[in-house]
């Protein structure tokens, strides 16, 4: 009876996730429409933005002649470099740090230091360092993601239940066990909140990287069309670092909803 009952609930609630998809889905586009509909208002009571139309005029512009595409490729190669290093090394030093008390102590205060230090602040020395070309500019975006995502993943391993540490120990699992089956799928969800935060950091961090002696690239045009006072070319730039970031938010979220669905949400 009782996995009956059990099994009823499970089809009873089947339908309810892909309903709540779609009115997701809906509000998500009602609130698109209303914030055109708004910038398109502010633009004609006066205020100097450039109108939707103008600046999807830009757009085509800049894919007809490749420049829309350059720089893309260029912003969204540093942000992936980054963001990826920068996400593999905050996990490593996460873990180690919740799960060795003497790595602990070790790393933590100069993780709080550097926290305390916007990633902008080292790009000066980063560029005597390094130079002009790549590399400094896909480092800050590493420092920015790493420092993101190691106190998430961190908390995440210091708060795993004991309570499954110490029941995996009673039932004879010894720590590599332990770690690979209670803490990492424990640790997951914070790990992937460490990652989207992270993520908006290194896309924060890649525009100002590029105002400095970036040769392509979406704050590169961006610096450039300031120049000249072209607005339009400025909102292609920021509607395309957006629409980029939320693409791969969303990416994100969906690995996550299937990394953790053992996890009840709301």
């Amino acid at each position: 009876m009782a996995v009956t009952s059990a099994g009823a609930t499970r089809d009873g609630n089947a339908p309810a996730r892909p309903r709540k998809n779609r009115t997701f889905l809906v509000l998500n586009i009602i609130s698109i429409v209303a914030g055109i509909a708004i910038w398109w208002g502010l633009s004609l009571a006066g205020l100097q933005f450039p109108t939707p139309a103008e600046v999807v005029s830009a757009a085509w512009k800049m894919i007809q002649d490749g420049t829309l595409a350059t720089d893309v490729g260029a912003s969204l190669g540093r942000v992936l470099a980054g963001f990826a290093l920068g996400s593999v090394a905050a996990v490593i030093v996460g873990f180690v740090m919740g799960w060795y008390t003497v790595a602990r102590g070790l790393f933590e205060p100069w993780i709080q230091f550097f926290r305390t230090i916007p990633p902008l602040a080292m790009l000066p020395l980063v560029l005597v360092l390094m130079g002009i070309g790549e590399s400094p500019k896909i480092f800050v975006i590493f420092l920015a993601a790493f420092l993101s995502c190691v106190i998430s993943t961190y908390q995440g391993v210091v708060n795993v239940d004991k309570t499954l540490i110490n029941a995996a120990r009673v039932l004879g699992a010894g720590d590599g066990t332990i770690f690979r089956r209670v803490v990492v799928p424990a640790s997951t969800p914070f790990i992937l909140v460490g990652m989207r935060v992270g993520l908006g950091s290194a896309w924060g961090t890649l525009v100002a990287a590029e105002l400095l002696a970036a040769q392509a690239g979406l704050g590169h045009r961006m610096q450039s069309a300031q120049l000249y006072y072209d607005l339009p070319t400025i909102f292609v730039g920021i509607i395309a670092i957006g629409v980029l970031g939320l693409i791969m938010d969303r990416l994100l979220m969906i690995a996550g909803n299937k990394l953790t669905a053992w996890q009840e949400n709301r």
